[in-house]
């Protein structure tokens, strides 16, 4: 997979993308990062990128010429058409089900926003997607898009090793993921449930799945209201608080 970033800050999506399994991605040939400064495709002598916006108003705006070059450029150097995704505040929350889309493109091409936004028209006609990671604002939109290479990287096959790591991460079945525990058996007087210690795997996985399900619910509802929930998983979560109850009387 290629992914390309058109930044006003190369440096720090380099320096981002050269630690872990994103690195190591790029060293398999699993992955490829190429990185793009808007600066390269201006015409005055002072590299501007930005400009005062129409109608007045605080900041500046990056301006719409820079970035669709910057655009032509990855795709031809990638050969695909490459879907775009801009970061930005305005955009659609990203979740995990983005990323794993996102991870079966052959080629992303991120258009990281910054200053006081970018120019509507490349949302509206160069953009696939607008993108954000969250209800606040950043600088620049150079750490969502470390987001989502990080995101996007860890679900490329070969990149974990073991597929069934991805399949049981946070969200992707709508839930959060359960608790994980290890040595030492005690910490403190803090014991790892009994349970995981038991070696009875069916009694596991239900101690887990039922984890996620009251975890879910508890930290998360907006998740759970619209997670799958089966008649089993009812069962289990009852089951689960009548055993936590009689075990605290």
């Amino acid at each position: 997979m290629r992914i390309d970033v058109i930044t006003l800050f190369p440096d720090l999506i380099r320096a981002g993308t050269s630690y872990s399994m994103v690195k190591r991605a790029q060293e398999d040939d699993i992955l490829q990062i190429c990185v793009t400064d808007p600066r390269d495709f201006t015409t005055d002598r002072h590299r501007t990128v930005d400009d005062s916006p129409f109608g007045g108003g605080p900041g500046m705006v990056m301006k719409i010429e820079p970035i669709e070059k910057a655009v032509a450029a990855c795709r031809q150097a990638s050969g695909r058409k490459g879907r775009v995704l801009l970061t930005e505040p305005q955009g659609k929350p990203m979740m995990q089900a983005d990323a794993r889309r996102w991870a079966e493109e052959p080629s992303l091409i991120i258009v990281c926003g910054h200053y006081g936004g970018v120019d509507q028209r490349v949302a509206d006609y160069l953009a696939d997607e607008s993108v954000s990671i969250g209800d606040y604002v950043l600088t620049g939109g150079e750490l969502p898009a470390l987001v989502i290479i990080d995101a996007v990287t860890r679900l490329l096959p070969g990149v974990l090793g073991n597929e069934e790591s991805a399949e049981k991460d946070s969200f992707e079945e709508g839930l959060l993921g359960y608790p994980q525990y290890t040595r030492p058996e005690v910490h403190h007087g803090w014991r790892v449930p009994e349970v995981l210690l038991s070696g009875h795997h069916e009694a596991i996985q239900r101690w887990r799945r039922a984890q996620q399900l009251l975890r879910t619910r508890r930290l998360r509802p907006d998740l759970f209201a619209r997670a799958p929930i089966t008649g089993m998983d009812v069962r289990l979560m009852a089951e689960t608080l009548r055993g936590d109850e009689n075990e605290s009387g």
